[in-house]
Parts: C-alpha cells; sequence; structure tokens
C-alpha cells in the first residue's frame, strides 16, 4: 500500500490554492442563473438559513468524507475507493463509486461545454454591440437562432474544449494551480464591479436586496426546504469524484474541517453577489425575475443592451459566466486524467487529448439535441435531457450517498482521526454522526424527491 498511497502528481502548494481550486469547481453556471432565483423565491433571507443549515448537514460533511478520502489515498477516485476499501477490510468493489464519479464527469462536461459555449458566444456578440436597443422578442429570437445553429454551436463548444485541455494537459502547478490563481481572482474582482455597476447604473440596487435578503418565512415550504438541501448538495460538485482528485494533491499539514468550511461559504458568497449584481438590473428593466436560460440568454442581454455602458459590463458579465464554467470544467474532467496517468502510466497530454476528444464527440448529440435532432426523443427526452437526467438525478446523489456510507461505516476509524486531525472529540462525533446516519438520509431524500418530480 506505500506505493498506492504515493502523491505521484504532486501537491498544491499551498492550502489556499486548494481553496481557489476547490471553489473553483463549485463555483459554476447554477451559482449564477439558479440559486440567486431561488433564494428570492423561497424567503430571501429565511431561505439561505435553511440553506446554510443543509450546507452544514450535507454538504460540508461529505466534501469533507471526498477530501480525506483522496489525500489519504493520494489516488485518483477509481482507484482510492478500491485501494482504502482493502486497507478497511471490505472489498474492492467500491472502486465502482470512483467509476461512476469518472463517468458522471464525463457526461456533465459533454454538455457543460455546450452550454459554456453560449456565454463565450454572447461575450463575443455584446462585445460587439449586437444587442444594444434590442427588444425581448429580438433577444429571445436571437438566442434560438444561436441553439438552432449547429456549426456555431459546435465552433463554440469546440473554443471552450480547446481552452479546458490545455490548462489540463499542463499539468498541477503549470496548469491548475496557474488558472485558478488567475481565474478565481478574477472572478471576485468582476463580480464586484458587476456589483458596483448595479449600484451605481441603476435605481433598483435597493429592489434586488430585498428579494435576495428579505426574511419571508411563509414561503418557507417543504418544497423549498427540499430545494435547499438539492442545491447544498450538487453546488459543491459533489459525488463525482472531482473534489476527491482535488483532495489527493491536497498538503498534509492543511487542515480539512477548516478549507471546507472555507469552500463552503465561498461558494454561497459568490452567489449571493452574482444575485445583487443581477436582479438590480433585472427589476431596472422592468423584466421579470427568472431562473435558468431565460435570465441569462434573454432577459440580461435585453437589459445590458438597453442601459448606459451596457455593452462594456454585458462584456465583463459574459466573461465572469465563462471564468465561472471553465473553472469548473477543468475539474470535471481531471479524475479520469488522473486515473489514466498514474494507472497506465500515460503522458498527461496523450490522456488529455484523448479523453477531450471523447468528450467533444459526445457533445456533439448535446449540439444537435436543440436542433438536428430536437425530434429524436427516448422516453420523452432528447439527448441532452437524458444526460442531464442521468447524471443529476442518479449518479451524483448515489455517488454522494455511497461515498458519505463508505467514510462514515466502512473506512478504518484511525485513517479518519488522522486525516481529518480533530482534537476535539466533539467535533470529530458530530462528522461522525453527520457523515454515518443525516447526510445518507438527507441525500436518499434528494435522491427520491428529484428522481419522483423527474419521471413524474
Amino acid at each position: 500500500m506505500a506505493e498506492a498511497h504515493k502523491a505521484v502528481s504532486g501537491t498544491w502548494a499551498t492550502r489556499w490554492t486548494f481553496i481557489l481550486a476547490a471553489t473553483g469547481s463549485a463555483v459554476g453556471l447554477g451559482n449564477i442563473w439558479k440559486f440567486p432565483y431561488i433564494t428570492g423565491e423561497y424567503g430571501g433571507g429565511a431561505f439561505v438559513l435553511v440553506y446554510l443549515a443543509c450546507i452544514a448537514v450535507v454538504g460540508i460533511p461529505i466534501m469533507m468524507s471526498e477530501v480525506l478520502i483522496g489525500r489519504h489515498a493520494r489516488r485518483n477516485p477509481i482507484d482510492a475507493m478500491g485501494d482504502l476499501a482493502v486497507e478497511s477490510g471490505s472489498t474492492r468493489a467500491w472502486s465502482l463509486v470512483g467509476w461512476m464519479g469518472v463517468l458522471a464527469g464525463f457526461f456533465i462536461l459533454s454538455f457543460y461545454s455546450v452550454i459554456a459555449g453560449w456565454a463565450l458566444n454572447y461575450t463575443a456578440d455584446i462585445g460587439m454591440g449586437l444587442f444594444n436597443g434590442v427588444s425581448a422578442e429580438q433577444t429571445g429570437k436571437m438566442f434560438g437562432e444561436l441553439t438552432g445553429d449547429p456549426r456555431r454551436l459546435i465552433f463554440w463548444h469546440t473554443l471552450f474544449m480547446i481552452l479546458t485541455a490545455i490548462i489540463i494537459a499542463r499539468g498541477i502547478h503549470r496548469g491548475l494551480e496557474a488558472s485558478v490563481r488567475i481565474m478565481m481572482p478574477a472572478l471576485f474582482i468582476l463580480l464586484l464591479v458587476m456589483v458596483g455597476y448595479s449600484i451605481t447604473s441603476t435605481d433598483k440596487f435597493g429592489e434586488g436586496v430585498k428579494f435576495l435578503f428579505a426574511f419571508d418565512f411563509s414561503k418557507l415550504t417543504g418544497e423549498a426546504v427540499l430545494a435547499a438541501m438539492g442545491h447544498a448538495f450538487f453546488t459543491l460538485s459533489l459525488g463525482m469524484g472531482a473534489i476527491m482528485t482535488y483532495g489527493a494533491y491536497m498538503p498534509k499539514q492543511a487542515s480539512i474541517g477548516g478549507t471546507v468550511v472555507t469552500i463552503a461559504v465561498l461558494d454561497t458568497v459568490v452567489a449571493l453577489v452574482a444575485g445583487m449584481a443581477i436582479f438590480p438590473i433585472v427589476f431596472a428593466n422592468g423584466l421579470e425575475p427568472s431562473a435558468g436560460p431565460g435570465l441569462l440568454f434573454v432577459s440580461l442581454p435585453q437589459a445590458f443592451g438597453s442601459m448606459g455602458g451596457g455593452q462594456i459590463f454585458g462584456t465583463i458579465f459574459f466573461l465572469l459566466v465563462s471564468i465561472a464554467a471553465l473553472s469548473s470544467a477543468i475539474s470535471l474532467i481531471e479524475p479520469a486524467v488522473a486515473y489514466i496517468v498514474q494507472r497506465h502510466n500515460v503522458s498527461r497530454v496523450t490522456a488529455t487529448i484523448s479523453f477531450s476528444v471523447i468528450v467533444w464527440l459526445l457533445g456533439l448529440g448535446t449540439v444537435f439535441s436543440f436542433n438536428e435532432w430536437a425530434e429524436a426523443k427516448l422516453f420523452g427526452k432528447t439527448f441532452f435531457d437524458l444526460l442531464d437526467f442521468l447524471t443529476a438525478n442518479i449518479m451524483l446523489p448515489l455517488g454522494g450517498l455511497l461515498i458519505s456510507i463508505f467514510a462514515g461505516w466502512i473506512l478504518k476509524r484511525s485513517i479518519v482521526l488522522n486525516e481529518l486531525a480533530m482534537q476535539n472529540l466533539v467535533r470529530f462525533n458530530t462528522w461522525r454522526a453527520a457523515a454515518r446516519v443525516f447526510s445518507p438520509l438527507a441525500v436518499l431524500v434528494i435522491f427520491v424527491v428529484t428522481l419522483y418530480k423527474a419521471i413524474s
């Protein structure tokens, strides 16, 4: 086992590099187009309190589990789960959890890259002034023209995959570290610039803040609690091996508990600040707040097109969205690359190119789901819808559930104690109770409810 625990790919230079990388993995499109909206819809500040409780019960314990497994094994998710299961007296079949996570990352990146390509397209289009003075009907039509043109989608999908591959191929220090040290500070700065723009260019900043933070406990329904639980799980990139792989590069002296809490806080802050930047612009233009692609690619481009300085700040905003997407994308393919490099002694460049081509080809299915194959459906779902359903409703919740059970019930207590290094037994037992009981139960509820909703 000594060889199995060798950190064959190196480690992050500092604890903060790991925090930036893991935060980059967590911060993605969902922080920008979903969380601010569901916060406003489900009671503002009241929802945030429930969400933070869910982060504490669901997100943090499972994230700590992934990090400690990765750091102790110093391997990719497949070998980490298998090796530690054997070391703990269990079966190597646990490596199947790692396989499922790697496969989920593949599937997600294949369609995530296409959606991220939309953001790159809008960065260029708004920068060229194509949205200046356009109406809501026109922006809707322009979005339809984009998704209906497979050649344009393939171009931007290809460009995004090339950017992702370049970062991964350069390795831990020259690629991942160097990129997150630039991208994450840039993302934070651009977010603050956008908030400043919302404050100075609209008279609706107070209305936007009220939408996000006003305490309305009457909206805290059962559906709101489920939404909080689901987002607490999905926002931290859990269940797909990305955090486990990043944990394998984590310095030994860094505190897992403190580091994970910092990542969860930063992820939440980014989402809330994004809402503070977005919704004053929405309200100032008399638009209805919404979530998803409609907010990002229809409502906001129209708003930027009709505001003073909108061309400049719209470009900055979509550059921010592109950076958020890229920081997540590199974490989706890293587990697979790490597996091939560590297990089969393939060069990192070769592994990256091979996997990137496979992901790119799979992404063509998503491209054509919006145009050529729009009517080709299985179980009433397009190719894109099927991949989204499979990953979001089955693979990720199941992966998170099994990882939590593995860390709480299968892994040797001595390994957990050594990695978490918690001197306070009350804290350790709190984490252990969450990992063994509360987190699995919460994820099981998410699993069942989301599956039921998707099927019905």
